[in-house]
């Protein structure tokens, strides 16, 4: 039994492990208010989803939690961004797929690197593409359109307005072997009009994008770009059960902090933002939106997952000869 003497030693001995502690990155984390820079500019999904999650945040962490629209260059100008503020959790970039895996194969130089300047935290969801044929074209089903492009090769174009559309476009020509002339739009919408008219004949659209045309029947979905059917739109088939095995795209968002941010502050947000998953408050906005699949990852799972998508959105990209300058 300890002397009476030696207790205030033994009690500084024993509270020394939780002084070391509440010493560590989260001890005083956040402190002040966190900015969520999005790459994307207000009304996008990465923004709405962002401000999904930026309200409970807010909540949890007792502190403002901001979202700042940096839309333009494709997302460069925000990862450039976050990628030089300070580690200390404050800054954190929500992005999608066309910054951290298409942009890399796209530009020649990027002020940024995906991997070296930033560590991941997690993944907020993922959404296919609907791939739409015009109704004037006559062709009910995947294999229908794809018999009719072999038939008619060079004769046929499809529309896009984004690098993830047209991506997934350039998949479906490379995995059926059809000759198919890429027309594109400022933005996916802008091509509706020639699509609902026949001028061309497919389009792949997010899901959020192509849902209000197939729900007012003005195009013929044929398949949806993913290895399971959609929960907004389950009357689509996979493009596996359309008959295109392989035919499998996805775009994604998610959220990532400055390289040097400490590991620990990193593993605390991704556990909030998991929480806030968690809420059916939280679902049910999510749902309503429509547009993603809630795909939580560990920020070791969604750092590999990063690797790993920019080498498929490279593989396509690199074949597909497509560039910005």
């Amino acid at each position: 039994m300890p002397r009476r003497r030696d207790l205030p030693a033994l009690a500084a001995l024993l509270a020394a492990p939780r002084l070391a502690h509440a010493q560590g990155p989260l001890a005083a984390w956040p402190g002040d208010r966190v900015t969520i820079v999005t790459s994307l500019p207000a009304g996008s999904s990465v923004d709405l989803t962002a401000r999904v999650f930026a309200e409970r945040l807010a909540q949890f962490w007792n502190r403002p939690v901001v979202v700042d629209n940096r839309g333009g260059g494709n997302g460069v100008l925000a990862c450039e961004m976050v990628a030089r503020a300070r580690p200390d959790g404050l800054t954190l970039l929500a992005t999608s797929a066309m910054t951290h895996a298409a942009n890399p194969a796209l530009y020649d130089r990027l002020p940024y690197d995906p991997l070296r300047d930033f560590a991941a935290v997690t993944r907020f969801g993922s959404s296919p593409f609907v791939v739409m044929a015009s109704r004037a074209l006559g062709t009910p089903t995947l294999a229908a359109l794809i018999a009719r492009l072999k038939a008619e090769p060079g004769q046929h174009n499809f529309g896009e307005g984004s690098v993830p559309s047209r991506v997934a476009s350039e998949l479906l020509r490379m995995l059926a072997g059809v000759q198919v002339t890429h027309v594109g739009y400022r933005g996916n919408q802008a091509g509706f009009p020639d699509l609902l008219s026949g001028r061309i004949s497919f389009m792949a659209v997010d899901v959020v994008g192509a849902k209000p045309l197939v729900d007012r029947g003005e195009v013929v979905p044929l398949a949806i770009t993913d290895t399971e059917r959609f929960h907004s739109l389950p009357q689509i088939p996979t493009g596996a059960e359309a008959g295109l095995p392989g035919f499998a795209f996805t775009t994604w968002s998610g959220i990532y902090a400055p390289k040097a941010t400490p590991a620990e502050v990193v593993a605390k947000i991704q556990a909030d933002i998991v929480r806030a998953y968690d809420l059916p408050e939280v679902r049910a906005r999510l749902d309503q939106m429509g547009g993603a699949r809630a795909t939580p990852a560990t920020p070791a799972a969604f750092q590999a997952f990063t690797a790993q998508e920019i080498e498929s959105w490279g593989r396509i990209i690199r074949q597909a000869g497509m560039r910005l300058e």
